[in-house]
């Protein structure tokens, strides 16, 4: 079926549909990624936004169980030059469309990626709408031009409820702010420690009756200066034990400490984003989501240090205070997909919890 994706300026696209058929007004973003569209779909961090991947062929693997990172994506959309419904891979359990569908998430095909990405970049990202070829342009436009999103994603995508992702004896225990993790998160916490997974918006109470031995927040959607709660409390427990950030965790540490963010013109989304570590004068290659970023500037008055900047536009991509035991980072060193760079952040959290429980034991 016809279907055409119309953005707030006017701009018209028309291709094929897949996936879900509903009408939906999404965020027009793009991601650079060559692999890792099943992640992709599957990262909360999109919620409300629709994808165009500017890899041209997507699906081709299909889609396996073992690698979604929630259980239930919040993706709006995928925009893809050539999308294969015949997956060829001894994982493959289910299409990107069969996908698509259960999830009612959109798909337009057959368009030209390369042009929509120079001009997402051009312009910016912004508002679009996806419907029927035969929709009336002016009318959809008229309801795009009115349409505010809601800011309510995070407690979307966040648990409701607290949970143990794993038990594990004899060792230390780290409670985790739910703000969309993705599960790979999970799974390199869990190789280190005891795990304990809290909503986005558990008080400072709640956390302290865990016990726990370090604090770690998550990714997830949004502008960080949604989730006042979780700022607040953040700026609680500074000082009081190891604290570890994620892309929108280290967005919400930055401001709990006074600094200041802002949106992104296209924001960064994809594999191949190099990055500097200032302390150990040495280059990764990140994989990165998202629309914030930490104004530089803002972080005169504070007592945060910059450690991490991204090569390419020369924004924070890593930040610390050695005092207090906290440091975060804008990029997602969990790699699902790759590249493996920057695992060693989580050791680094690890190291920061034996340090202050041998610091804090006679206190």
């Amino acid at each position: 079926m016809k279907r055409k994706l119309i953005c707030e300026d006017g701009f018209v696209l028309e291709g094929e549909g897949f996936g879900s058929f509903e009408e939906k007004m999404v965020e027009l973003v793009f991601n650079t990624s060559m692999v890792g569209y099943q992640e992709i779909l599957s990262d909360p961090s999109y919620t409300d936004q629709m994808v165009v991947m500017t890899y041209p062929l997507i699906g081709n693997y299909g889609m396996c169980a073992d690698d979604y990172e929630t259980k239930i994506p919040s993706i709006s959309g995928l925009v893809v030059r050539e999308y294969c419904d015949t997956p060829s891979n001894f994982r493959n359990e289910k299409s990107l469309d069969e996908v698509m569908k259960e999830y009612n998430i959109v798909g337009l095909a057959g368009v030209d990626t390369r042009m929509l990405t120079r001009r997402i970049r051009k312009y910016g990202s912004c508002k679009a709408y996806i419907v029927d070829a035969d929709y009336d342009t002016e009318s959809a436009l008229n309801e795009l031009r009115n349409h505010v999103f809601p800011t309510d994603q995070v407690s979307r995508v966040s648990t409701h409820e607290s949970y143990i992702y794993n038990y594990k004896e004899n060792a230390a225990r780290i409670v985790v702010i739910d703000c969309g993790i993705k599960h790979n998160i999970l799974r390199e916490l869990s190789k280190r420690a005891e795990v304990i997974v809290l909503p986005w918006n558990a008080s400072k109470e709640e956390i302290l009756s865990y016990q726990p031995d370090g604090l770690f927040i998550s990714n997830g959607p949004g502008d960080p200066k949604d989730v006042q709660e979780t700022i607040s409390t953040i700026k609680s427990l500074i000082g009081s034990l190891p604290i570890f950030g994620i892309c929108l965790g280290h967005q919400i540490i930055s401001l709990a400490y006074g600094a200041d963010t802002y949106k992104l013109k296209f924001g960064h989304r994809g594999g191949n984003h190099p990055v500097k570590n200032i302390s150990r004068d040495s280059i990764e290659i990140t994989s990165q989501n998202h629309s914030y970023a930490v104004d530089e500037k803002s972080l005169e008055n504070t007592k945060l240090s910059v450690t991490h900047i991204n090569l390419l536009d020369q924004t924070v991509e890593g930040l610390a205070c050695e005092e207090d035991f906290v440091f975060s980072v804008q990029y997602h060193p969990e790699s699902a997909p790759g590249p493996q760079d920057s695992s060693y952040l989580f050791d680094i959290f690890m190291e920061n919890i034996k340090t202050f429980k041998e610091e804090n034991a006679y206190a």
